[in-house]
Formats: C-alpha cells, structure tokens, sequence
C-alpha cells in the first residue's frame, strides 16, 4: 500500500455499508474497486441510495457463497470466516471507503464489460441486476483506506438485517489507515473502468 499512515478515518459520524466480507479482502488488496448495489430487503427507500460520501466497510457473513465467486476468489470466504472465528465472532474492521463515482447500470450488456473487474460470476451479477427489475444496479467506485491492523468490533443487534446502511457504535478513527493504491494508480484503474463501459 502506497501514501502515509492517516490517524483520521475520514468517516466521522459512524456511517457503514454492509458488505460481504470476502469483497470487502478483494477492496482492501487492490484486486477490485467496485461494489454493486440494489439495496437491501429492509432498506426504508425502494432502492439504493449514498447515505455518505466516505464509510466503513462492515463485513458480512451470512449470504456469502463460494459458487456465486469466480473460481479463483472462491478461498476468500473460507479465509474470511477464518479471521472472525479466531476474532471470536467479532467483526474485523479493515477499511473505510470513498464514493467516487456511483454509476447507474440497468442493462445486461454494460454489465458485461464490468466483469474483469470484480470477484463475482457472470450470473450472480446477473441476478443482482435482475433482482428490483425496474432499478438500477449502482455500480460504486471507491478509493479504499486500508487498516494497518483490523478494528475488531462486537457484533451488536442494531447490524443486523437485510439493510445496506448500518451506524457503528464502536469507534475505530483512531486506528492508523492507508490509501490501497496511490493516487496514480487509482486514477489510472478507474480510468480503466470508465473506458470499458465508454
């Protein structure tokens, strides 16, 4: 990881998106910079929507499943569930994000050209782009601040659900946090994404 150690998280009021736990390893070692979002079933609006610019990445568990991974992702999972039983069933903190850019894609075909730059099948992506037919996939660009050592959280009520948004109640801004890519990198992968939707 490139750029110096920040003490400030950038995420101030505690605003965290839910996300499975192996996507959010693939955010934090620089092999993706995209999430996708329909929303979730408990969401309060009928679709997808920023809550903050800047984030944590809250790790989720339950709905991961190796055969919804291209192959080669597929150990995330297991390396994940891993982490959090030597945690002791806390949630490991690891980065927070940036919302640089929120595309909206509602056609299988842009999809398509999206998927060298993420973990998942052709056919999860498809389903997600499926599910709430008449909303858009939000495609997120983000720039990743990874932690130097994962936050360990307790796993409280409050996190569960079937929603995309969360409020932490512990606070982690104190630990030491670093770009994943450097600025040159990260402009030159983003450009990359953008090209290929072009």
């Amino acid at each position: 990881m490139d750029g110096n150690v920040t003490r400030l998280a950038g995420v101030r009021d505690g605003t965290a998106l839910k996300e499975w736990a192996s996507a959010i390893d693939a955010l934090v070692c620089g092999r993706q910079l995209i999430l996708m979002r329909k929303g979730g079933i408990a969401e309060e609006t009928r679709d997808f929507q920023l809550a903050a610019p800047r984030f944590w990445l809250l790790p989720t568990y339950e709905h991961q499943r190796e055969h919804l991974l291209k192959e080669e992702f597929r150990p995330l999972i297991g390396r994940t569930l891993a982490e959090r039983e030597a945690a002791g069933g806390r949630l490991l903190l690891k980065a927070w994000a940036e919302a640089v850019r929120d595309i909206e894609v509602t056609d299988a075909e842009t999809l398509a050209k999206l998927d060298r730059f993420h973990i998942w099948t052709g056919a999860f992506a498809d389903e997600r782009l499926k599910w709430k037919r008449t909303k858009p996939l939000h495609v997120l660009i983000l720039r990743v601040h990874a932690a130097e050592e994962p936050v360990a959280i307790p796993h409280r009520e409050s996190y569960a659900g079937c929603k995309s948004w969360v409020k932490l109640e512990d606070d982690a801004a104190d630990a030491g946090f670093r770009p994943v890519l450097s600025d040159e990198e990260f402009l030159w992968r983003e450009a990359e994404i953008l090209n290929a939707l072009a």
